[in-house]
């Protein structure tokens, strides 16, 4: 079992961060948020999907003005993301927003810093300090130590300014496109503070070679129990970044939604069409709320005794498999009738 490290904890909305808190699933629209149509349709659909905590892109007073509305519609928290201008920062808060998402140190001079923070105190809103490895100040550049030691560097002096303004509800991440040293920031950081952490791989790519960066990435440092929040950052819909998340909290039981899905790999054993089975299987049941584990094997060798595990499973034969539970056959069918008579069991269990 993972024990993961303790750190403060926070609220953005309704949704608690660090602590003991559930690890949280974020996403961020990609829509125009000046169109609140648009955003609110995705932000539905992300929602619906699991996504728990939703980020937008506010680079203009129209779009602040947008977070009203979209805010008052939203069914999870909205995160306002903010660069160089306070202004917005203001406005956001004043229309709503849930958290920010903010590098103090990148909005200019002292006073409009302790506007802003002033503000978030009075409306108890958190800032996450988001530290990206392409984007540090220039001085930490010429520096001659590790890119993950000057990614904490840069942590640490936004952090320093809001402590210095006596506001602690700060949640940190600290991004880089490079798998190794994502990790290591976040060690490193990890054993300095307290503060809780949004997990990540920046720009990490498609979905295939995304999938496999950030499952890396993310699922490393969950073991170790270092992650309060995350969010898989794909070039593609924002709704397989929430499905991956929920997916490498899963294979790290951490968290449970929806079913496990198990297959075997193919071999010369298998007399069935295995591929496409499996891949029919989690179609059919992929929007089934139940925590249950299906497996999906090819052959009566590797099915129900290797599969004993799973509550139920097919186990393919020549033009035909047999279903079980809990390692137990329960029936011999045809192949065209697998998946029905699978559904039928399983329905009639839960």
């Amino acid at each position: 079992m993972i024990k993961r490290r303790k750190t403060k904890q926070i609220s953005i909305g309704n949704v608690k961060i660090g602590g003991d808190a559930p690890i949280s699933v974020q996403s961020m629209c990609n829509t125009d948020t000046r169109d609140v149509k648009a955003t609110l349709r995705q932000i539905n659909e992300l929602a619906e999907a699991g996504c728990e905590i939703i980020r937008l892109a506010v680079l203009n007073k129209d779009a602040g003005e947008a977070i009203k509305d979209i805010v008052k519609h939203s069914p999870i928290p909205v995160v306002s993301d903010i660069h160089f201008d306070y202004r917005l920062a203001i406005q956001c808060i004043n229309n709503g927003v849930s958290a920010l998402r903010l590098n103090p140190g990148n909005i200019g001079k002292r006073e409009n810093v302790e506007k802003v923070v002033n503000l978030a105190k009075q409306q108890n809103i958190p800032i996450r300090i988001g530290i990206n490895a392409g984007s540090l100040e220039k001085k930490l550049k010429e520096l001659d130590c590790s890119l993950a030691e000057k990614m904490v560097m840069s942590a640490e002096g936004h952090i320093k300014i809001l402590e210095d303004l006596d506001f602690d509800k700060i949640k940190v991440s600290l991004k880089s496109s490079e798998v190794p040293t994502t990790i290591e920031a976040y060690k490193l950081f990890s054993g300095k503070y307290d503060y809780p952490l949004h997990v990540g791989v920046t720009e990490s790519g498609t979905l295939k070679g995304g999938l496999v960066k950030s499952s890396v990435g993310i699922g490393s440092l969950l073991s170790q129990g270092i992650g309060d929040t995350i969010r898989v950052s794909l070039t593609e819909n924002p709704i397989e970044e929430v499905h991956a998340g929920y997916a490498i909290l899963k294979a790290l039981n951490l968290r449970q939604r929806g079913v496990n899905f198990v297959s075997c790999p193919t071999c010369g054993r298998t007399q069935i069409d295995l591929i496409g089975l499996a891949k029919k299987v989690e179609e059919r049941f992929k929007d089934l709320d139940a925590n249950i584990t299906i497996a999906t094997m090819g052959c009566p060798v590797n099915g129900p005794g290797e599969a004993q595990h799973a509550d139920f499973g097919i186990a393919g034969a020549i033009n035909e498999g047999y279903i079980f539970k809990k390692g137990e056959i329960i029936a011999r069918v045809p192949e065209d009738k697998l998946l029905d008579e699978l559904e039928k069991l399983i329905k009639a269990s839960l």
